[in-house]
């Protein structure tokens, strides 16, 4: 029940009436009793200055950011997390005596189904707050158990849920080989995952040859450089395939309504390791064409909507001020608004 109590949480984008977010953050709210309520606010591009004022005016305590604010806002904030900066684009925001705070939670969101994932970055507004890529690999705190694989058995089980993904031969990274597909913003964030993973490759491909080279560059400069980075043109892609102990999909090939499509070509995806990993972002359909290819040649697969859990919960740990969400309730939230179940 609202009352005059609740505090307000929010998303803001333009347009935001399809966003997910409302309805695993309220069914979160609501199983841990809290009074918070978490409402989406269409607010267009110009209005984003004065939207942030009127936030602060009426003691919103944190919003989430989705298109097309998540780089426009960076220079309205009072701090920006690390990681944020280095992925050039903050989708979480809450406010400390300094004003609003930014940060970014995809990282975390993406490497929950890999690793467990660290404490959020500016958790709180500590001042020692630190980042994922800050931290290194030893930073692993008790989190929820994470999302089981497709294939497995229910997917919606959490308690007793297996270990979380490790690469071929065990959790360490350090010898294991990332290929991405896409150089987009989502690649970004999934980059910096890798890099908190340790893997001993990371590999980006594109078909822009200047985006690509672009891309390379700004992790030269970056807050949080990394150092194993290497840009591929898509013709590059079945060797790097064979290659691959972790293979992710950052683009939108394959997102509903085409469902039918894969960013891969059968002929290319008949060169993954059997054990390897293979991610989609994509939420819906579930699972993507990618991943049913992936599953057939013995790869274990990942779809998109835990990394779209995983980063909301790490959101809500934020605002909340608290180390534990009940993520599996936010889960199946999301899967029956979605017509999974």
């Amino acid at each position: 029940m609202i009352k005059g109590t609740t505090k307000l949480l929010g998303v803001i984008g333009y347009p935001v009436e399809h966003s997910l977010s409302p309805a695993m953050h309220n069914a979160a709210i609501s199983h841990l009793g809290a009074d918070f309520v978490y409402l989406p606010f269409p607010v267009k591009p110009g209005d984003l200055k004065a939207a942030l004022a009127g936030f602060a005016a009426i003691d919103l305590r944190g919003f989430s950011i989705t298109i097309p604010h998540k780089q426009a806002v960076l220079p309205l904030l009072s701090e920006v997390s690390p990681i944020a900066r280095s992925i050039g684009a903050v989708n979480t925001v809450y406010r400390t005596e300094k004003g609003w705070c930014g940060t970014n939670t995809d990282v975390e969101g993406f490497l929950a189904p890999l690793h467990p994932p660290p404490t959020p970055p500016c958790q709180g507004g500590a001042k020692d707050a630190i980042s994922p890529l800050e931290r290194g690999n030893t930073a692993v705190e008790s989190s929820p158990p994470p999302y089981q694989a497709r294939g497995g058995s229910e997917t919606e089980a959490v308690e007793s849920s297996p270990p979380p993904y490790q690469a071929r031969g065990g959790s360490d990274w350090s010898q294991k080989v990332a290929v991405i597909l896409g150089n987009g913003g989502a690649a970004r964030a999934v980059v910096a995952g890798c890099a908190q993973l340790g893997c001993a490759e990371i590999h980006v491909v594109g078909r822009n040859e200047q985006n690509l080279a672009e891309f390379k560059q700004s992790w030269v400069n970056s807050p949080m450089p990394v150092q194993n980075l290497q840009v591929q043109a898509w013709d590059n892609l079945s060797r790097l395939i064979s290659q691959a102990d972790l293979l992710v999909n950052t683009t939108p090939v394959g997102m509903h309504p085409q469902g039918e499509k894969s960013p891969v070509a059968a002929a290319a995806l008949d060169r993954i390791s059997a054990g390897a990993i293979v991610y989609d972002l994509i939420y819906t359909p579930n699972p993507t064409q990618f991943l049913k290819d992936s599953q057939l040649r013995g790869a274990r697969t990942i779809d998109g909507l835990e990394m779209l859990v995983q980063q909301g919960a790490a959101a809500l740990k934020i605002w909340l001020d608290t180390e534990s969400v009940p993520v599996d309730v936010m889960r199946q939230a999301l899967r029956q608004h979605l017509g999974l179940d």
